[in-house]
């Protein structure tokens, strides 16, 4: 019996190991798109060690604000992730700038393989997560200086309530989070879900579904 119990032990930790990014077991693995390479790790090949150099690991440019007005919603995420910055390849993290026009919104989303640390370096943000059933709601108004936590695949926004520009940056425990908005997700998919299916889902009228649908 002992036996049986120690072996699910091993298999469900296996199983959780495996849901996140791998600890590597060499110094680093720069990620390269050359399929002649030996080494896949993570979904990426690594560059031969012999050949890295200190750019590999280097991004510039987080310094410079987003363009908030290319967006409908007024925000802006630049985010740093193993496919900008090939050095983070097996490393289990990456960083984003995110900039708000006075009133802009980052709109409800998910980092389906990652933690979300944010830190606000400039303005003031109303912020939040939804746990899985039941749906609670913890929500925190943000100043500068302030920090958050996002648990990894929860659904969460950050919105600037002040009148002017906000500036953050958030540290996420993956190499490539991903990332789900879910009005793109839910009204934009390609080919789109069924209006039936939402019109119940959301118990919406089906015109304010296609509505949503042209929207997305």
């Amino acid at each position: 019996m002992m036996k049986v119990v120690i072996v699910a032990i091993l298999a469900l930790a296996t199983t959780l190991v495996s849901a996140y990014d791998p600890s590597p077991l060499q110094d680093f693995c720069v990620a390269i798109n050359n399929t002649d390479s030996a080494v896949f790790v993570n979904g990426k090949f690594c560059k031969d060690p012999a050949t890295v150099t200190a750019n590999d690991f280097f991004f510039p440019g987080l310094n410079i604000p987003g363009n908030t007005a290319a967006s409908k919603l007024g925000s802006s995420v630049n985010l740093v992730n193993v496919d900008k910055l090939p050095g983070l390849n097996t490393l289990g993290i990456s960083l984003a700038r995110l900039d708000f026009a006075p009133y802009g919104l980052n709109p409800p989303h998910i980092h389906p393989r990652g933690t979300e640390l944010l830190v606000v370096m400039e303005g003031t943000l109303l912020v939040g997560f939804v746990t899985s059933n039941p749906n609670k709601l913890f929500t925190k108004v943000l100043n500068k200086g302030d920090v958050f936590v996002f648990p990894i695949g929860l659904i969460h926004f950050q919105f600037n309530i002040g009148q002017t520009n906000a500036v953050a940056f958030a540290g996420l425990s993956s190499q490539n989070p991903g990332l789900i908005t879910i009005a793109n997700a839910v009204f934009g998919s390609n080919p789109p879900i069924n209006p039936d299916v939402l019109a119940k889902a959301f118990q919406l009228d089906k015109n304010v579904v296609d509505y949503l649908q042209k929207q997305f």
